[in-house]
């Protein structure tokens, strides 16, 4: 029951007590990048924290107003966030209300001018730190909240699971606070998760510690589950042993005597000497680490045990230790103190010293006042407040609900403190008794009055009740019938979107269909364009092959035959000389022959590939006058014997044209290969022409080169200028 007192404290704490050996490598960190302004950014907030919770405030501070003024400086707003962040944090603890809120302030209007979801969810954090320890638990949940959805959305550094398990540790802790069981377990294992991602000890530390606190808690409820039990000794053994395990590496070493506090505490249940063993271990280190939280909390426990051996005065200089220790504490816990003044009042009592324990019930009782009187007044303005600027449907719900609770426990309190104040009372009337039984009769007349006084209270309080439960039901009604119109319409709109839908998408498919079948028809018209021009260049080929056979070979041989029958067998001197004429003649025919059989189908191209025949044909073709240069490229003759021929009556295609037409003195055929796919560019310093007005649909030569272009799936590009030359690139696929 004690640590549940403190463990509130403990977390706020635990944060703030930093090893003086890390501070020193901060430290030459820090210094070591002051060169580098991005790299000392990230490093000053850490170093910050650090050197404050070491009480060099002023060396905090002073590193702090240094780095914002560089961070100030920056495009972003990233690190002037984070850095008035940490200081608002640093003036909190500093007990410097309004320092703090001023640089809250200012990290506010830095989150606005960045884009750095974790550099905004860390500035929620600070402002939901700062919101639960000025009490305001409502606001702080909604910041932690929105810090949470900042991280998610966020890209993953080396500190975002850092400040993420951060934030769910806070989390957890208010639930837990709140008795909201199923969240706090919820934020717990979230916590354990990201500290496990972030492979950091002390994080690690902390979530083992959540996690048997969260089963402690489900042990207080069903005391009879021992399972529950073991699972929070095996958190707690384990945050122990990533203490040892990583000493050098943590920064708080109050840390042992924490996770020792709880251990104590779970064995105080059933293993009294275990509770021993690490309530001493507790108290040994928290007096070595000054932390008088853990030390008030060490006393109190071995206060308890010393109860349980009815050893009620060495049980008192226990309390009156903690208590002590309380006083020097920079966080105040208004609980601790009363449950110590409890704890006195109760132990003078068990020893028959009514006077004392009267003495202690007085101190507790005034001090209760002061505390709860003001917490009633604080929740009747901030839910008056929270009702008038959200009226949102959740946000009142959610308000109305903690009105409710809180009234609940107000109400238990009045009661708590009615009773509390009987037993004042009666502890009065025993003590006046003793000493004059004279005025028994007035004491209960006074007795009569405050039980009257009570019940007049009480009925105020329940008619109080009955008012804001009749306003809550006439708010439900009215939210009733707004959700009731609300989804009839949205239904409406649903059916109106749904119909406008499958129209449009019926006018798409038809659409859709329409386009194919045009599609389909062009394809069709393109294979028919491309077949009758692949005819026609048959039909061409045919034509010239007919003409170089007549023109050619037919003069030839009709001249050898004229020759020949002109012969006069009586003049023997001249019938030799004319016979070896019509040989010479029968030899250029038959060259004519093989020129006209080679155009038809080189036998180089089907034996040796397309190079040798090409290199060939530039031979063959160049004289004189016209010099023909061929270039191959990566060339593998990876593609078809049907494409290198095809390939091949383009070049004699590309190449008779620049000779007829462009009076042209040098052709350069090149051929490469890259990426499966072969280029051709053919190239003459011809006289050119007008693109412009070249329309290769009616220019045969162009079309059917066109068309075998198209055959082979390739593309052409014809670059022409006029007296400079004409250039003519393939590409063509290989596969």
């Amino acid at each position: 029951m004690y640590r549940l007192l403190f463990i509130f404290t403990l977390f706020i704490c635990s944060f703030f007590a930093q090893a003086q050996d890390v501070v020193s490598q901060l430290e030459r960190e820090y210094n070591n990048a002051s060169n580098k302004t991005i790299e000392q950014l990230d490093l000053a907030p850490k170093y910050a924290k650090a050197l404050f919770l070491h009480n060099l405030k002023s060396k905090s501070y002073q590193v702090l107003e240094t780095s914002i003024s560089i961070a100030r400086k920056q495009a972003d707003g990233k690190y002037a966030t984070i850095l008035y962040a940490v200081q608002a944090m640093n003036y909190r603890l500093d007990n410097k209300g309004t320092e703090a809120l001023k640089s809250l302030d200012m990290a506010n209007v830095y989150s606005l001018k960045t884009n750095s979801n974790e550099a905004k969810g860390y500035f929620q954090y600070a402002k939901g730190w700062i919101l639960i320890r000025n009490n305001k638990t409502t606001d702080a949940v909604a910041a932690y909240l929105k810090a949470i959805q900042y991280y998610e959305n966020s890209p993953t550094t080396s500190t975002l699971y850092g400040r993420f398990g951060n934030t769910a540790k806070e989390l957890s802790t208010i639930y837990s606070n709140l008795n909201e069981y199923q969240l706090e377990e919820k934020y717990s294992k979230q916590f354990l998760l990201l500290a496990s991602k972030q492979h950091d000890p002390n994080l690690i530390f902390d979530a083992y510690m959540r996690m048997g606190y969260v089963y402690e808690q489900k042990y207080g409820q069903n005391p009879s589950d021992v399972g529950l039990r073991n699972k929070a000794e095996q958190y707690y053994l384990q945050s122990i042993a990533t203490f040892n395990k990583n000493k050098e590496a943590m920064l708080n070493k109050t840390n042992l005597s924490y996770a020792a506090i709880n251990l104590a505490n779970l064995y105080t249940g059933f293993d009294k000497d275990k509770a021993m063993k690490y309530a001493q271990l507790a108290n040994t280190v928290s007096l070595e680490t000054g932390d008088a939280i853990h030390i008030a909390s060490s006393f109190g426990i071995l206060a308890e045990l010393a109860v349980q051996d009815k050893d009620y005065d060495l049980a008192k200089s226990y309390f009156l230790k903690a208590s002590m220790e309380i006083g020097k504490s920079p966080v105040r816990d208004h609980n601790i103190e009363l449950s110590i003044l409890e704890s006195l009042s109760q132990l003078s009592e068990e020893q028959g010293n009514y006077k004392e324990a009267l003495n202690y019930y007085k101190s507790y009782v005034n001090k209760y006042k002061s505390i709860y009187d003001q917490e009633k007044l604080d929740i009747t303005k901030r839910l008056e407040s929270q009702f008038d600027k959200e009226r949102q449907e959740q946000k009142y719900i959610k308000l109305q609900l903690e009105s409710d609770k809180k009234a609940q426990q107000i109400k238990l309190i009045n009661i708590v403190r009615a009773q509390r104040e009987q037993v004042y009372n009666n502890l009065k009337l025993v003590e006046e008794n003793q000493r004059e039984r004279l005025k028994f009769s007035e004491l209960e007349s006074e007795k009569k009055e405050q039980q009257l006084r009570l019940a007049k209270l009480e009925t105020e309080q329940k008619n109080n009740d009955i008012n804001n439960f009749k306003k809550l039901l006439t708010f439900k009604e009215k939210i009733n019938t707004y959700y009731i119109v609300f989804i009839f319409i949205f239904i409406v709109l649903i059916i109106l979107l749904l119909y406008a839908y499958k129209q449009r998408a019926k006018s798409m498919k038809q659409r859709d269909e329409l386009h194919a079948l045009a599609m389909e028809k062009e394809k069709q018209n393109s294979k028919i364009s491309t077949l009758t021009a692949l005819l026609e260049g048959q039909e061409q080929e045919r034509g010239r092959l007919a003409r170089d056979l007549h023109d050619g070979l037919g003069g030839l041989l009709s001249g050898t035959k004229l020759q020949l029958s002109s012969l006069d067998p009586h003049k023997s001197e001249s019938i030799e000389h004319e016979i070896s004429k019509s040989i010479t003649q029968i030899d250029g025919a038959v060259e004519e022959l093989r020129r006209v059989a080679h155009n038809l189908m080189p036998d180089l191209l089907m034996k040796y590939g397309l190079e040798v025949a090409i290199q060939e044909f530039a031979s063959r073709v160049s004289n004189s006058t016209l010099e023909i240069h061929t270039e191959f490229i990566n060339y593998t003759n990876s593609i078809s014997e049907e494409k290198q021929l095809i390939l091949y009556r383009i070049i004699q295609e590309l190449v008779n044209n620049a000779i007829k037409h462009a009076d042209t003195s040098e052709i350069i055929i090149q051929i490469s290969e890259e990426e499966n796919v072969l280029n051709l560019t053919v190239e003459d310093n011809g006289k050119g022409f007008d693109l412009t007005g070249l329309n290769v649909r009616k220019t045969a030569g162009f079309h059917n080169i066109e068309s075998r272009v198209q055959f082979l799936k390739g593309t052409m590009n014809i670059t022409s200028e006029q007296n400079i030359g004409t250039s003519i690139e393939l590409q063509i696929p290989i596969h």
